[in-house]
């Protein structure tokens, strides 16, 4: 991230309003903005890959949260946005990207009073290649089958994001939208 990248500022019901420094955004009273989530399956269908936060992160460090997460650049498509964030923080190529839930929306406090309010729609595509953490962003990552991710989040959701938790709970409802989730319900 440069300090130069910038957000894109919503009104309540989604619509673009302006832009902001993304170094500047995120405090204690954050306005809503735009930002995207994505899950990566491994190339062979069955894990889905968790990473965790660096420490350096200004909300929710040493957290355990999906893949990637990021924000688009004013004017630039989502998709191009999260093609953009999987070379940049895990250096793998994505294929097989699909939109699952385009509607999603959370407001966390975390620990330090900061909070994150974000429109972010949520992606699950396939890796190519195995992650190379960008140690600004990740300070590691794990394959994990789908069915643990989703016990583990239910029995201990301090341990991930609060966005990872209420994703996971919102797509085991969609058929296809991780691999074998559908046991889950």
């Amino acid at each position: 991230m440069t300090s130069q990248e910038r957000v894109v500022l919503l009104s309540d019901d989604g619509s673009g309003i302006g832009a902001a420094l993304k170094s500047e955004v995120h405090h204690s009273d954050t306005p809503l903005h735009l930002a995207f989530s994505c899950h990566l399956v491994h190339e062979d269908g069955r894990r889905v890959l968790v990473t965790r936060r660096a420490l350096g992160k200004k909300t929710w460090p040493g957290t355990w949260t999906n893949a990637f997460c990021g924000h688009p650049q004013p004017f630039e498509p989502v998709p191009d946005a999260v093609d953009r964030r999987a070379g940049d923080e895990l250096g793998v190529t994505l294929r097989d990207v699909r939109l699952v839930l385009p509607d999603f929306r959370y407001r966390a406090v975390d620990v330090s009073g900061i909070v994150e309010n974000e429109i972010c729609p949520v992606y699950v595509a396939t890796a190519v290649g195995d992650p190379v953490c960008n140690p600004d962003e990740a300070m590691d990552a794990r394959w994990v089958e789908p069915e643990a991710l989703v016990e583990s989040a239910r029995l201990a959701p301090w341990a991930f994001s609060p966005w990872l938790v209420e994703q996971l709970e919102q797509m085991s409802g969609i058929p296809g939208a991780l691999p074998l989730m559908e046991r889950q319900r």
